[in-house]
């Protein structure tokens, strides 16, 4: 492992943060950082943070800070495709992976530098939007950890009832057939925090922190990612679809998901918890697809209830 930038002066992470770079089987460089628990008391494990699609480690110094206090060390990564890690398609603000499973290989790097690391067990996964996706993947593929919580998890793409079928059909005849690496329908180039206001966005209902997502992306323009490519799309249809069809492992798990939801699908997050045996669904009143960027209530009550959660399973 080489060091990485870490970007202190926009993450708000706790002291003695580093970053380092992983080079993956199949060489590609993706970034793992790294935040220390504080304080005197003994270590209770490490958090792994799986970020959503366009997302990056400093946007979880905040929850690295939380955590700290807890006594919890703290990773987040820079998925391939995003963040500083190699961007995999020639356009390098288009969201583009050329298979999904790549992002269990990104998996199998991180566990490996967590072990060369000696970071604390036990170990607990939080997956956001699409890290929610690779986390239940990960889950399914024996990820070493005690108990797992999800935010508003990818277990579905937010599309229209009539538009799905049409997106399934386009979009699996321009990844095989024609130019994968083209921007998505109705998504843009740019990132969403550059160019939405902030009014009736889809994030946050918190301006704070609204403004602290901007200020990251100003004083760090190459953070930012725009739109998915259509053979993203396609991927992850077909991802969430084959996730749908198998039954949730036996992980004790935490899923939270904004009453006021509208990134990703909805009712199939309410379908998989239905049937997870040792999980449980909470429905947060008036928060949008951040829940750990919401307003300052629904933050405190996310970091309770997970921490919670990962001391009984500790």
């Amino acid at each position: 492992m080489d060091d990485a930038p870490l970007f202190d002066d926009v993450a708000e992470g706790p002291k003695g943060g580093r970053a380092y770079w992983l080079t993956c089987p199949d060489g590609v460089k993706i970034r793992l950082a790294h935040w220390p628990k504080s304080g005197r008391r003994k270590a209770r494990g490490t958090v792994l943070l799986f970020p959503g699609r366009t997302e990056y480690a400093e946007k979880y110094g905040p929850a690295a800070a939380e955590f700290a206090t807890q006594g919890y060390h703290m990773i987040a990564v820079d998925w391939r495709g995003q963040g500083i890690a190699d961007r995999v398609a020639e356009d390098k603000l288009l969201g583009h992976v050329a298979d999904f499973d790549d992002y269990q290989v990104d998996v199998d790097t991180v566990m490996a530098a967590v072990a060369e690391l000696d970071l604390p067990k036990p170990y607990y996964l939080i997956g956001h939007s699409m890290g929610g996706c690779i986390g239940l993947r990960a889950l399914h593929r024996n990820l070493p950890v005690n108990a797992a919580v999800f935010s508003a998890p990818m277990w579905g793409i937010g599309l229209a009832t009539w538009l799905r079928p049409v997106a399934w059909s386009l979009s699996w005849l321009t990844h095989s057939f024609g130019d994968g690496t083209k921007l998505s329908p109705a998504t843009k180039r740019e990132g969403y925090v550059q160019i939405a206001p902030f009014e009736d966005n889809q994030l946050t209902k918190d301006p704070e922190m609204w403004a602290f997502m901007q200020r990251q992306l100003v004083a760090h323009p190459e953070l930012a990612l725009g739109g998915p490519s259509v053979t993203w799309l396609y991927l992850a249809l077909r991802e969430t679809a084959s996730l749908a069809r198998t039954p949730p492992p036996a992980i004790p798990t935490l899923t939270f998901l904004g009453a006021d939801e509208r990134i990703v699908a909805t009712e199939p997050v309410h379908k998989v918890m239905e049937h997870w045996k040792n999980g449980e669904l909470v429905v947060v009143p008036k928060a949008e697809h951040e829940i750990m960027m919401e307003v300052p209530d629904t933050r405190a009550m996310f970091y309770r209830r997970t921490v919670e959660h990962f001391q009984a399973h500790a």
